[in-house]
Formats: structure tokens, C-alpha cells, sequence
């Protein structure tokens, strides 16, 4: 917790808004989409999917992965404590639905599904967009699912799958990943590995989402690895999420920005 409150007193003396960006691209990002304060009829969709799920006293057997499909912890948790302590914020998943929106991605990755409080973000920001996401624990997966065809959410296919497992089995460089979402494991060892495992999806409006870069001093590491990476051309750091672009046409820039 100190780590994290050192970080984000750094990030707020380096942040800037959109005044102080000289970028085209990034300043429309920051003006029509990040900032953009207009209610959206789908920002009721996922109030009434994370009440249901807020209100649901149920309890499910969660089982979580390490790196390497090493299981570390098994438990009993109540479907309600799970939405409020694992799942995207109401501020994000609109933030996350306005991103997908914005850009249209035919093809989505969520690498994390949890209880699905994002991928439903993602699937209502692009309707027409294909959406895949990955969650290592089955039951953690069926509430998602279920709760997805309840929302009619029916642009997702859920991979039951520990994460690694998946993108090596996968023949994902047959595949063009036009946004990812990365919220499936926050260890600099598994999140470098899938940087480098969905490399060979890129193309130029390729947009890469890490959440929980400031999480510690490892996901930090890995983050400045990933800003410098030859293919990164332009990042923006919000301190819970970083944006990784790979516009070939861009100078390389690094944006810390308040969002």
C-alpha cells in the first residue's frame, strides 16, 4: 500500500490533462473520448450487471492461477464480495466501454474475464466486434457467462483456460487483436510473457490496455520495459491503466496523463 501511495504522488507531480498534449492522436483520444462527460444509454446496461451482481449472496468455489498454470489459492467467496473487491470500477468500465467505442475493434482479447464487469463493457462499446475472454476458474467463468447471456452480450465466446496455456495452444498470429485488455495476472514475469506471446497480433490501430501497472514495484519494471520495446510507439500512463499504441507512422511518445 505505501508503494502504491508513493506512485501515485509521483504520477499526480508528472500527470498532465489534455492542454499539454502536442500529439493529434492522442489529444482527440483525450478530448472526445476520455473526457467525454455525455451519458451513454449502455452506462445503465452495466449499472443494472454489477447491481445483480452486487446483490447475489451466492458463494462459488474460486480458484486462482500463478504464472506458469501454477494454482497458489483455492477458496470460498461470496459472488457480491467478489464485484466489489475484484471487478473493473463503475468510473473504468465506462471509461473501458468509451475506449472500445471509440476505436470500433472487430476483434477483442480480454485476458481476466473475473465475474465479467469489463467484458461487458467491451462487448456493448462494439456490438459487432468479437469478443474473447479468458478466465482460469470454471466457476468464476460460468457466473460470467451466464451473466453475459442474461445482458445479451451475445458477441463473446468464454475460454475456460489458464492464460499462458491458451495464447501458446492458440494459433493467435493467424489472428489480428485490434484491442486487448490485460487483467488476468499482475506479475511482471506473466504479464511480459503475454506482451511477448500476442506480439505477432499488432497492426497499426492495434490498442493494448495493462491494467494495474502501479500495483508494485515488479508491474513498474515491467511497464517501462514495455514503453521501450522497439514495436511500442506511443504509451499513456492513468496510473491504474497504461495504453500501449503501435502506429508505425508516430514518433515514439510517452504521455502520463490524468484520466
Amino acid at each position: 500500500m505505501l508503494f502504491q501511495i508513493k506512485s501515485y504522488l509521483k504520477f499526480l507531480w508528472h500527470s498532465k490533462n489534455e492542454h499539454a498534449v502536442h500529439s493529434p492522436f492522442v489529444f482527440n483520444l483525450l478530448t472526445k473520448c476520455f473526457y467525454d462527460k455525455k451519458s451513454k444509454p449502455e452506462y445503465a446496461i452495466l449499472k443494472k450487471y454489477r447491481k445483480s451482481l452486487l446483490e447475489n449472496k451466492n458463494f462459488i468455489d474460486v480458484t486462482d492461477f500463478g504464472a506458469g498454470s501454477r494454482v497458489f489459492k483455492s477458496n470460498r467467496r461470496q459472488i457480491s464480495k467478489i464485484a466489489q473487491t475484484a471487478g473493473i470500477s463503475p468510473k473504468r468500465a465506462e471509461l473501458l466501454f468509451r475506449v472500445t467505442n471509440y476505436f470500433q475493434p472487430k476483434n477483442i482479447l480480454e485476458i481476466g474475464t473475473s465475474l465479467g464487469l469489463a467484458t461487458s463493457a467491451l462487448a456493448l462499446g462494439n456490438p459487432k466486434a468479437k469478443v474473447i475472454t479468458i478466465e482460469g476458474c470454471p466457476n468464476t467463468a460460468t457466473i460470467a457467462q451466464n451473466q453475459l447471456t442474461d445482458f445479451d452480450c451475445k458477441n463473446v465466446e468464454n475460454v475456460v483456460s489458464e492464460f499462458e496455456s491458451f495464447l501458446i495452444s492458440e494459433n493467435i498470429q493467424a489472428t489480428n487483436y485490434n484491442l486487448i485488455y490485460f487483467d488476468g495476472n499482475h506479475s511482471k514475469k506473466a504479464t511480459l510473457e503475454y506482451f511477448k506471446l500476442l506480439l505477432p497480433t499488432i497492426d497499426n490501430d492495434s490498442v493494448w490496455i495493462f491494467d494495474d501497472i502501479h500495483w508494485s514495484e515488479d508491474m513498474e519494471e515491467a511497464w517501462e520495459i514495455i514503453k521501450n520495446h522497439p514495436q511500442v510507439k506511443v504509451t499513456i500512463d492513468t496510473f491504474q491503466w497504461g495504453f500501449v499504441f503501435f502506429r508505425y507512422e508516430q514518433p515514439k511518445q510517452h504521455f502520463i496523463i490524468r484520466a
